[in-house]
């Protein structure tokens, strides 16, 4: 495709935002063919996985945003640039960083890898996640990410009068609901345009289709645990499986292994030791939620508590207190917790309550003894040791953890409510 001229072009730069270093800069994002890692080779991508995951995602954008600009100028402009820029702007890339350390890990040759169909997979499972986050944003009515307004805020926003708030508001969350779907739209287009061998494709394929229904149904889950007013810490954590552990960071393994032609053996172990991370690293967000400071997280702090979610800290919370017969904590979790105009004080008062009964300490043991449980996964594959350090300093990046910190043995029973399946790596 040629790179479009006139009222075009700017938009996909103005809306979409700069690119990443090292891409062309001009009037437009790179159109079809023009990806901007051609050449790359898999030391470089090394070196800032990330930033050539980016120089990928601005030369699939931009085709896509050219694409729209076709169709329908407002369309493009309100949506699909609003869509690319907030993936070209968003994130650590950590999905995409577990797919290329899982490729690095499996692969018999160093070096040997096919640079091209992985960063363009890594783009397509880093459009899934803004689709997943534009719509997680708008169910939660949560009016910041990344430290700037939701996708549904800023429709909102837009095209708010006097007097318009609620119809604005709707509008916001309607739209958004469409630009969630035009990323997944956009996540399928990528992989399907990736060059992937006659053995490669039906594992990657399948994987890819498993992903995306499990990501749904974690968010279903999510969902569900508020409005049934659930209080189980089996139902947290299998919310906690599906939403994170898979989609989050097994499956992104999986696809790396998958890419890299991994054997079984060799697989399942990469697969097991992203389960436990995986729930580990929804564990971490969990806390980050309640304690968390909203200049690091870029959201509110206290969102899970105003909404009444199910999360594994509240089940924890709740359990030792009827443990403890501590009715003055129980009633309190029962009045805060799903209160959308709960104050900071009150707020206060959930995270001592969350201290005082030993929840806050016993999920951040969780969260450390699956880390280590991972690491130990990880050591009994055959995997390549530097591509294997990379991913042991991932899964305790993502559990808030320091490397140094997991590095013993993990303890061969965790005692606690994580079924089995999970810690050891097994379906739950």
């Amino acid at each position: 495709m040629r790179r479009r001229t006139g009222a075009t072009a700017p938009l996909a730069l103005r809306d979409a935002g700069p690119p990443p270093s090292g891409c062309p800069s001009g009037n437009a994002l790179p159109g079809r063919g023009d990806t901007c890692s051609a050449g790359l080779g898999p030391d470089t991508v090394d070196a800032d996985v990330p930033a050539a995951v980016g120089r990928m995602l601005v030369g699939v954008l931009g085709e896509q945003v050219a694409r729209a600009a076709e169709i329908e100028g407002t369309f493009a402009r309100d949506v699909a640039a609003r869509v690319a820029r907030f993936t070209l702007e968003g994130g650590k890339r950590t999905r995409s960083q577990f797919l290329w350390w899982g490729l690095r890990s499996c692969e018999d040759r160093p070096g040997a890898c096919a640079v091209e169909p992985a960063l363009r997979v890594s783009a397509a499972v880093e459009l899934i996640q803004t689709c997943a986050l534009i719509h997680d944003d708008a169910m939660d009515r949560s009016p910041l990410r990344r430290g700037r307004p939701a996708v549904h805020a800023e429709f909102a926003g837009q095209y708010a009068t006097p007097g318009t708030a609620e119809a604005a508001g709707r509008f916001g969350t309607s739209a958004a609901v469409l630009a969630g779907d035009l990323a997944l739209a956009w996540a399928d287009d990528t992989v399907a345009g990736a060059e992937l061998g006659a053995e490669t494709a039906p594992r990657v394929r399948h994987i890819w289709r498993a992903m995306r229904m499990e990501m749904v149904a974690g968010q279903y889950l999510d969902l569900y645990g508020q409005v049934a007013g659930s209080r189980s810490a089996a139902l947290a954590v299998r919310t906690a499986y599906l939403k994170s552990a898979r989609y989050s960071v097994e499956r992104p393994l999986a696809l790396g292994a998958a890419l890299a032609g991994a054997d079984e053996d060799t697989t399942r172990a990469l697969c097991a030791a992203g389960r436990c991370a995986g729930v580990a690293f929804q564990f971490q967000d969990d806390l980050m939620g309640v304690f968390g400071d909203q200049d690091r997280t870029g959201k509110p702090s206290g969102g899970d508590i105003r909404e009444g979610k199910l999360t594994y800290l509240l089940a924890v919370g709740r359990a030792r207190a009827m443990e403890r017969g501590d009715r003055a904590a129980l009633a309190l979790l029962d009045r805060c917790v799903g209160d959308s105009e709960l104050d900071a004080a009150d707020l206060e008062r959930v995270r001592a309550v969350l201290v005082a009964t030993g929840a806050l300490g016993l999920v951040e043991l969780r969260i450390h003894r699956l880390v280590a449980r991972s690491i130990r996964h990880l050591a009994a594959a055959a995997l390549e040791p530097s591509a294997a350090a990379r991913l042991r300093g991932l899964f305790a990046s993502v559990a808030g953890l320091r490397t140094a910190t997991v590095r013993g043995p993990a303890p061969d029973v965790i005692t606690s409510p994580v079924p089995a399946g999970v810690a050891e790596g097994g379906a739950v």
